[in-house]
Formats: C-alpha cells, structure tokens, sequence
C-alpha cells in the first residue's frame, strides 16, 4: 500500500470520484454548497475569506463590484451589493457570465471578487484585459486562490482531484468550466512570470500577496470529506494558523489572497 493510500485509510477519506461530467454539473456546485452551509468549521473558514474582501472594499471608490465564480457561495451574507455570477446556469445567482467576456461598461467596476476561480478560467490574459477594462482607477482584484508552497504543492498533487502544474503555462484546456483547471496558474501569471504581467498589463499592480491556511481547509474535510477535528476547535486551529503561517513565512501554506489594483 501506498503512502497516499495509508493516509486515506487512516483518516478514512473519501477522494472526489465523480466524473468530468459530474464535475460540470450545476447540481453538483449546488450539492458543494449545502455540505458547506452544513459543516460550521468550514463554513466559518468561507466567512474568513469574505470578510477578508469586505475589510478590502470599504476602502475601494465607487463603482460596481463583481464576484466571479460565485457557484453555490454566500457571499452576500457578508457583502450584500456585491453582483454574484457564474458560467454555471445555478439558483440565487445575479447573472452568468464568463471572464473572458464581462458584460459591463469600461471603468465601472471597483472590484472583481474570486475565490478558487481564476484556476479555472481557460484564458486568464484575456481575463484580465477585461479586468483593466472594466476596473475603475484604483479598482481591485481580489482574489484566493491555492498556493504553492512546498506544502500546498504536495497536498494538491497527491490529495486533490484537480491538476496543478507550476510548469504549465497560462492557458487552459478548454473542456468543462470545473473540469478545466491548473491550480497552480495563479502562481504562474502573479509570481513565477511576475515580469511577463507587468510587462502585459502596465495599468494593473500586483499589490498584496498573503499566504494562509496551512490547515484548517484539510482539518474541515472540504466537500468531499468528513471533519478531521470538532467544530468546536476552529478558534484554536485560527490561532495555529495564523502562527504557523507567519513563523514559516508562507512556505507552509494552502492558499494564498492576491490583490491586483488597477493604478
């Protein structure tokens, strides 16, 4: 048996088994969202990452602000004016649009709002002439997306049913919106070829990278796994958290927020 074998039987999980098709459903995103409302400790780790955008946008000029790749989030419970989308058709979502394409005038958003989505978008340079499009000055994107430290590297590669290649490039495969992915493309574009998006887009300013949660969203299980710890204890692995992240300056790390502001 191996390592990764003895691992799952140990802690009894349960990998992502669905298929391509599953995976591309709107009703599995529907399903994803329920486990999450259904288990406190991740949830409260999705709370985190939305007020996290929340403290970013009381500090933003006027305009419209996007979430894009809502899927089945609740981001309204914390920012209410925020416009949520999808390229899934799904429920108790404002509009469905894709990245590639924004349906908004030039500079009239203040914020483009992601969380695990820019991974999934097959052409994120033409993304992101659509963000310096459409963002006021000073507008900002505003992004959490996986991390590749050396920690989160081999979580993602050895426990996560999506691929992750820090050698890829910036395109995607163009099959499923769910299914087409690179967890390590926000690594890519932002850091590994950080000289190449200057270089690409001079209007846009890679202003803040933090890494983050070494392990609470493995302790919570996800959506695919049970909680390897009580809910009770997320104040107490917060705390780890943030100590572990901060003695070890990232490289233990499963996410990372980046924020572009556009000057």
């Amino acid at each position: 048996m191996s390592l990764k074998q003895k691992l799952r039987a140990f802690f009894n999980l349960k990998e992502f088994q669905e298929n391509k098709h599953d995976i591309d459903a709107p009703e599995t995103t529907v399903l994803h969202g329920e486990i999450i409302r259904s288990k406190p400790f991740l949830k409260n780790i999705y709370y985190e990452w939305y007020r996290t955008f929340e403290k970013e946008l009381s500090s933003l000029p006027k305009g419209k602000q996007l979430e894009l790749g809502s899927g089945a989030g609740f981001i309204k419970e914390i920012c209410p004016d925020v416009i949520t989308s999808d390229v899934l058709d799904l429920p108790d979502i404002d509009m469905k649009i894709y990245g590639e394409d924004l349906p908004f005038e030039d500079k009239s958003l203040s914020a483009i709002l992601m969380i695990d989505t820019l991974h999934h978008i097959p052409d994120p340079e033409l993304f992101l002439h659509e963000a310096d499009r459409c963002l006021v000055s000073g507008g900002k994107i505003i992004m959490n997306e996986p991390a590749n430290s050396p920690w989160g590297r081999f979580i993602y590669q050895h426990f996560h049913h999506e691929p992750f290649n820090p050698a890829g490039d910036w395109f995607l495969p163009k099959v499923g919106p769910m299914s087409g992915a690179n967890g390590a493309l926000p690594h890519i574009i932002f850091i590994r070829d950080a000289e190449l998006f200057k270089t690409k887009f001079p209007n846009l300013v890679i202003e803040d990278i933090r890494f983050h949660t070494p392990l609470r969203y493995l302790l919570s299980g996800g959506v695919s796994m049970r909680n390897l710890v009580p809910d009770w204890s997320f104040g107490f692995f917060t705390i780890l958290d943030r100590i572990i992240s901060a003695v070890t300056f990232g490289k233990v790390s499963m996410f990372q927020t980046i924020i572009i502001r556009k000057l």
